[in-house]
């Protein structure tokens, strides 16, 4: 974990596929087509990120590939549909004028079938190429997940750990600041615990964050020498407790999450560019529900783009299934006479939000407490000796009177502080402090 004065503890990001955001041809992509230089759009949104009141951007893959980017086909290239290493450079330079941190999406459990070491080790197994993969006797490879275009590196090989040092080094030495290791969790723990302390031994800055479906969480961090992985019980038990209308989940979450801040910060998030959008996941007015408790529990907050639109869109398990939630955005941030009412209010309420999370740094690391819980109505209170920040949610029709756990003043939100209670309209809510 890394320790009290390292720059993540304070880092909130903006998550962008950039292929989709950028309007990249994903399925009929030509890999002799001439470089098209599209990143520079991501960087017209950069000021619209410190606006936003967050001070990272994690990019989706920006490594040559064959569609999506997580089939790699060169990892020392970027990917020509987005540009070149100038075009990177100024990114990162851009995004650093402006205090901005670049996390890097790093695909190493697998590579695409296109990639010319894969083709070199089915032409020669004896050839260097081929200690990266495992190779059956018929030339049979494992894959990611029964995806044919994704063949599995092998974990075990010193080739693999060589390569992959080399990547994370390389783009770490040109100015990023961190990785997301992607399918973290289908690589051997101890893989990572060979490479992250020799890439930590080069650059050691670097922030590590695992993307983690399931499992122990802690023990993945501490074999593997992570420094983070992605929160997904706690994605899964705000979007479903809401939709549901069960806060009995939401608790059953928090207490899962506060269990983990003694080993590690978890990445926590509303979207991401694998799962349905949030608007759509709860509705657009829950949004502000879900948004209350992204910005008062632990962790480090992300935002995916287009949420902050209150942008919708559903995941499906198709070709062409991600479509939805990985848009192309507008060249540049449209202004406030471009957006609908409902755009404009979800903007202003990200802003309004993020700001209060900010003014509470503490908030990273500290524990939160389940006041009162019933289905449709919960109070938390996340708080250090010193601080309380107090979250109030109804998802009823009915307005209701909740404890106010000590709260004196309300920070946003549409209820209000009557005899030392919390009283909140129908699918009211509160963020108040002490």
């Amino acid at each position: 974990m890394p320790d009290l004065e390292h720059w993540s503890l304070s880092a909130m990001w903006w998550h962008v596929y950039p292929l989709g955001a950028t309007g990249a041809p994903i399925r009929d992509a030509d890999a002799s087509a001439p470089v098209v230089h599209r990143l520079p759009r991501l960087e017209a949104w950069l000021d619209h990120v410190v606006e936003l009141g967050l001070n990272g951007i994690a990019l989706g893959p920006v490594f040559a590939s064959s569609t999506h980017g997580y089939d790699t086909t060169d990892h020392f290239r970027i990917d020509p549909r987005l540009g070149d290493d100038d075009d990177f450079d100024r990114l990162v330079a851009a995004a650093h004028e402006r205090g901005i941190r670049v996390l890097l999406d790093g695909v190493f459990n697998h590579v695409g079938r296109e990639h010319p070491a894969f083709q070199a080790a089915l032409a020669d197994r004896d050839s260097h190429e081929a200690a990266l993969f495992a190779l059956g006797d018929d030339g049979d490879v494992e894959v990611f997940e029964g995806h044919d275009a994704l063949v599995a590196l092998d974990h075990g090989s010193d080739a693999t750990v060589e390569l992959v040092t080399r990547v994370m080094t390389h783009w770490l030495d040109r100015g990023a600041d961190g990785w997301r290791l992607d399918a973290a969790y289908s690589v051997p723990a101890a893989f990572w615990a060979r490479v992250l302390p020799a890439v930590r031994e080069r650059r050691p800055d670097a922030w590590i964050l695992g993307e983690v479906i399931h499992g122990e969480y802690a023990e993945l961090v501490e074999a593997s020498t992570m420094d983070a992985v992605t929160q997904y019980e706690l994605w899964q038990g705000i979007w479903h407790s809401i939709a549901e209308g069960n806060l009995f989940e939401l608790q059953h979450a928090i207490g899962r999450h506060n269990a983990l801040l003694a080993a590690f910060t978890p990445y926590t998030f509303l979207g991401n560019h694998d799962v349905t959008r949030i608007a759509t996941a709860v509705g657009s007015g829950f949004v502000p529900h879900a948004l209350a408790l992204l910005c008062t529990v632990a962790g480090t907050p992300a935002i995916y783009a287009g949420d902050e639109y209150g942008a919708e869109g559903v995941k499906e398990e198709r070709v062409g299934g991600d479509d939805a939630i990985r848009p192309e955005l507008p060249e540049t941030p449209p202004s406030r006479d471009e957006l609908s009412h409902a755009a404009r209010a979800t903007l202003d309420l990200h802003r309004e939000l993020l700001a209060i999370r900010r003014r509470n740094a503490w908030l990273t690391r500290a524990q939160t407490d389940v006041v009162d819980v019933e289905n449709g109505t919960i109070v938390l209170r996340t708080a250090t000796a010193d601080a309380s920040i107090v979250t109030a949610l109804n998802l009823t029709d009915d307005a209701v009177r909740l404890p106010a756990a000590d709260a004196t003043t309300v920070l946003a939100g549409d209820g209000g502080l009557e005899s030392g209670e919390i009283a909140l309209p129908a699918r009211g809510w509160a963020i108040l402090s002490r």
